[in-house]
């Protein structure tokens, strides 16, 4: 189907506008919960374990910790500083990399030598304290000179703190008390901002306070086991061989590996027993094996010491594992990278211009539904796959604007479409049958000029005497009359799947097999003419009423190449056929006042029925404008037994007369009197007959129209 040129241009001008206006309330922040949505989906549906993560490890002061320590040794929350040093000491003997605690000592113990205690087991092995970095949190303005060599020094710092970083220079911090600073290796960052619908799916790698850097404490386990300095890149921290993918706000995204426990946790209470019990030569619960080679972080999960976030995967996540999740991506170099800056306006004004032009030229329903099927979870998709490759792709506005342009184009359609198609129902449905109307209502271009060449069968009609009957009836009754006739005969032609090409006064042309294939035409418009032949026996008595007399019809039909289409001028047109073969047609029209028939078919249409109807043929006929003869037939009705009889009985009287014996023709055809086709061929017998010295070769001249 074409389409206009100007319709595409709308299409694309709707793709234009939607893309336009989903890029503006992305911009303004009006899609973040739609998109942070989507995102939740992916995180949940594609999150999976990594070869690193059975390499990271949780140590959870966990409700039954809690319990354990109140019941079996009395002692409350928040516990003594000693009680911690066994769970450093298990992590020595397994072999772990490093520890990282998430509990923040910025007090001194009061009991005597407890962070003494705790800060000595620090020392047996890479361990990293918790510090708070930020705006509002902490008394401390600047960095204690001894815990200048806890931080990191970073490359290119300041240049950072003022281009991408900027934000992340924090005024306060809340600091581990001295003597415990002095066991850590390092500190880690555990202050992190979740979005702003409270969950957490970005972490900030790196944060400033009082000119030196901090990473978050994930990251600086890593570096306590892997001493390295961090270096700015245009969109990356780089750590070493390790690179992190950062945002505009100098935050990385996590890829979560699934809801709470995804990394194996080991309860507290079990590693002290067990630290405890190998101390004393005695079996552990747990095997220190278990931390050999991997990072260990030590948090808080027991439900009254709040220290759980709401994350993609979960309501309720250990903020311990987040910044677990972080250590694990950083192993795997996996982080997920943030769109380029180009993605969404490129993906919204793409797919909001393809999907103008998919709404314009969809012009069903159905073409709609499936367009508005497939082009609008298009872009949910696309993100599902990136996810796969690693890529925080917008989703939510390309959805919408793929739909949005779309609607606007079913609207469009809907408008004008749908108006043309009001339109060509109403002024067409007279005149052509439904099937041919939802053709050009799917093929509005039909309408337009030109032709093409294909094979129809043509049917013309014409009363008999229609002159001298409208010269005998007032016009407002012979108008009448005649449109009741024409509609019954019309409504017989469309029944059977014919094109109506015009009335000319009281004549009718029709044909079959246009703009519609119709491989059965000749069949469908001989029953057409049967049809018509038996509508008009049945309503004679309604018609001779009103007319004075009876009125008879005749039928000519034919089927053979022609011209098909709009033809005329550009203004007013005509869906018609031109050619000889509809100019034959006519001619057997007329052909019936030779056999005073009320219907005549070409052998090229009759050859096409088959067996399909029952008939005769009515001999051969050389009509005007024609130099070769035509074989002509009437097709009868089959359920009327003197028909067949009749036809039997004619088809002896046609071999005759081509045997030239005139004498046993005209004894054949005076037995079928009063069939008037007979009645002709016996006055020719008889003709011949009288004058020895005439000849005849079955051939009827006709020399008039």
């Amino acid at each position: 189907m074409r389409v206009p040129a100007a319709r595409l241009g709308q299409g694309l001008l709707l793709g234009l506008a939607a893309g336009l206006c989903l890029w503006g309330l992305s911009a303004w922040g009006l899609l973040e919960g739609l998109e942070n949505q989507t995102w939740g989906w992916r995180v949940r549906a594609l999150a999976r374990p990594a070869a690193s993560t059975a390499r990271v490890k949780l140590i959870v002061v966990d409700q039954d910790s809690l319990d354990w320590a109140q019941k079996v040794n009395g002692l409350p929350w928040p516990w003594p500083r000693q009680v911690y040093a066994p769970i450093l000491r298990f992590c020595r003997r397994g072999g772990a990399k490093a520890v990282g605690l998430d509990i923040i000592f910025s007090e001194p113990s009061s009991l005597a030598g407890d962070d003494e205690e705790l800060a000595a087991a620090l020392e047996s092995l890479p361990s990293v304290g918790a510090a708070m970095l930020g705006r509002h949190t902490g008394a401390a303005r600047a960095w204690p000179s001894a815990l200048l060599p806890k931080t990191l020094p970073t490359t290119g710092l300041e240049a950072w703190l003022e281009g991408a970083g900027q934000g992340l220079d924090m005024p306060r911090a809340l600091l581990p008390t001295p003597v415990l600073a002095a066991g850590f290796k390092a500190l880690g960052n555990v202050a992190e901002d979740p979005d702003q619908d409270q969950v957490m799916r970005r972490l900030t790698p790196l944060r400033a306070f009082a000119e030196r850097s901090l990473a978050s404490l994930g990251l600086a386990t890593y570096c306590a086991a892997h001493p390295c300095a961090p270096a700015h890149a245009p969109g990356l921290l780089r750590l070493g061989g390790k690179a992190i993918p950062l945002d505009q706000q100098g935050r990385t995204i996590l890829r979560f590996r699934g809801g709470p426990g995804s990394h194996q946790k080991l309860s507290a209470a079990a590693v002290i027993q067990s630290e405890l019990a190998l101390e004393q030569g005695g079996q552990p619960s747990l095997d220190p094996a278990l931390l050999k080679d991997c990072y260990a972080l030590l948090g808080l999960t027991a439900p009254g010491l709040h220290d759980l976030r709401a994350t993609p995967t979960s309501p309720l996540y250990p903020g311990t594992e987040v910044h677990a999740t972080a250590l694990d991506n950083l192993l795997a170099g996996d982080f997920l990278r943030p769109a380029p800056a180009w993605a969404l306006p490129a993906t919204l004004l793409l797919l909001g211009m393809l999907s103008g032009l998919m709404g314009v030229l969809a012009v069903k329903p159905w073409q709609s539904s499936l367009a508005l099927g497939l082009l609008t979870p298009l872009p949910v998709g696309l993100g599902f796959v990136l996810y796969q490759a690693g890529w925080w792709w917008p989703v939510a506005a390309p959805a919408l604007a793929a739909a949005l342009a779309l609607l606007g184009a079913m609207v469009l359609n809907y408008a004008s479409e749908g108006r043309q198609r009001r339109f060509i129902k109403r002024a067409f449905r007279h005149y052509l049958s439904p099937e041919v109307i939802e053709a050009i209502l799917a093929d509005p271009q039909r309408l337009s000029l030109g032709g093409q060449r294909r094979e129809l069968t043509i049917f013309f009609s014409d009363l008999q005497g229609f002159t001298s009957l409208s010269e005998g009836m007032d016009p407002q009754d012979l108008a009448a009359l005649l449109n009741d006739y024409l509609s019954d005969m019309t409504e017989v032609i469309l029944h059977e799947g014919g094109t109506l090409d015009k009335y000319e006064g009281d004549a009718i042309v029709a044909f079959w097999n246009a703009p519609l294939d119709q491989p059965d035409h000749a069949l469908r418009a001989c029953r057409a003419a049967l049809g018509c032949g038996q509508r008009l026996i049945e309503r004679q008595a309604h018609y001779q009423a009103r007319a004075g007399k009876p009125l008879f019809a005749r039928i000519g039909i034919n089927s053979g190449p022609v011209v098909v289409g709009n033809l005329g001028s550009r203004t007013r047109f005509d869906y018609t056929v031109l050619g000889d073969a509809a100019n034959l047609a006519s001619r057997l029209e007329g052909a019936n006042k030779l056999f005073g028939t009320p219907l005549m078919v070409s052998e090229a249409t009759w050859r096409q029925t088959g067996d399909a109807l029952a008939g005769r043929e009515l001999g051969e006929l050389r009509v005007v404008g024609r130099a070769a003869p035509v074989k002509v037939f009437q097709p009868l009705d089959a359920q009327d037994p003197a028909r067949t009889a009749l036809a039997q009985g004619f088809a002896q009287g046609l071999a005759l007369v081509r045997q030239r014996q005139w004498r046993q023709a005209l004894d054949t055809f005076a037995a079928l009197a009063p069939d008037p086709a007979a009645g002709v061929y016996a006055g020719r017998c008889r003709e011949l007959l009288a004058d020895p010295q005439a000849d005849w070769d079955g051939v009827w001249n006709l020399s008039q129209k």
